[in-house]
């Protein structure tokens, strides 16, 4: 007995099914994904290891805020207990005896970790109606944690 095969006829089509399902799944993706990328603010976040800033001509006007959101002025290296109003008219002091002896001084914040978001913004804002032109914030170095 001869067995006679028969040769199968070679498809000469593409079978685009498959293309056309992963096609509809990326198309989907990115349906979804491209308004998510869209929303939102723009913010420019600190950097978690910061160079150290080097004084100019004298030491720098620090502001404290603590847990409990009270305000502290250190510019003579003496901390003083201030409200609101007392340390914006001393920080203006102070850049004011600084500009008439031609000299610059910086003017950092430095906010408690537990401190509402807010007393630290206050802070800022008041030194911004003192008149300081540039407000850095201090803070602490990640392999320096105590």
């Amino acid at each position: 007995m001869q067995r006679h095969r028969r040769r199968k006829k070679l498809m000469a089509e593409i079978n685009i099914v498959p293309y056309i399902d992963v096609m509809l799944v990326l198309l989907v993706i990115f349906m979804i994904a491209t308004p998510l990328l869209t929303q939102g603010v723009k913010v420019n976040l600190p950097h978690a290891n910061a160079k150290v800033l080097h004084a100019e001509n004298k030491a720098p006007i620090i502001i404290t805020v603590n847990a409990e959101g009270r305000y502290y002025l250190n510019a003579d290296n003496t901390n003083e207990l201030l409200n609101a109003r007392q340390l914006a008219i001393r920080v203006a002091a102070e850049l004011q005896l600084a500009k008439q002896q031609h000299q610059t001084r910086q003017v950092l914040v430095k906010g408690d970790r537990a401190v509402a978001y807010g007393k630290v913004v206050g802070a800022m804002a008041l030194l911004q109606k003192a008149g300081v032109p540039q407000v850095g914030l201090i803070t602490q170095d990640q392999e320096n944690k105590a």
